[in-house]
């Protein structure tokens, strides 16, 4: 039994060793997050993926605690407030927010990331919702002609509120360059 996990482990291990060789050889797209007064607080990239993208990211100088993720419609970050990044991406309107919600179609959700107490967080996850730069499979295109960027915002999301889930403010944002 011990063996058996052993040799499922290390098959594992392995494959997790190849996966990221292979993911870079593909073009990646990078941003770097600002805060409200322009500060930089990290770095985000997102890779082509089978049927999605990865996405690394890694952020310092936020509030501990569980904030918000999303994908946003364009490639714009002007601070204070970044409302210039537009809303979530989406491939159909009208847009319905929230993984707990059966009739969501809003291409920007992501999990939320986890602030520790030094202020800052990193976090790897998959989104099959999306594309970096085709229309593949009806998905949401990150990098089109408006490019987009990825928004951090001050709250968790709750998964199922209108319109973006009870996230609150965008506390840090990244505009999505190849």
């Amino acid at each position: 039994m011990v063996a058996l996990r052993i040799k499922k482990a290390c098959a594992l291990i392995a494959g997790l060793a190849v996966f990221p060789a292979v993911a870079h050889a593909e073009s990646a797209a990078h941003g770097q997050f600002i805060d409200a007064q322009g500060s930089e607080r990290g770095t985000v990239e997102v890779r082509p993926a089978p049927h999605g993208v990865l996405i690394h990211l890694e952020v310092s100088g936020l509030t501990p605690g569980w904030h918000a993720v999303h994908f946003h419609e364009k490639g714009s970050c002007t601070p204070d407030k970044f409302t210039s990044a537009g809303g979530h991406v989406h491939a159909t309107t009208p847009v319905v927010h929230g993984f707990m919600n059966g009739k969501a179609n809003d291409a920007g959700d992501l999990p939320n990331i986890y602030v520790g107490h030094d202020g800052s967080a990193r976090a790897e996850f998959y989104s099959p919702l999306v594309s970096l730069k085709t229309a593949e499979g009806g998905r949401s295109v990150l990098l089109d002609k408006d490019g987009g960027s990825v928004v951090i915002h001050a709250n968790p999301d709750d998964y199922q509120s209108q319109p973006i889930g009870g996230a609150g403010g965008r506390v840090a944002c990244a505009v999505l360059k190849e």
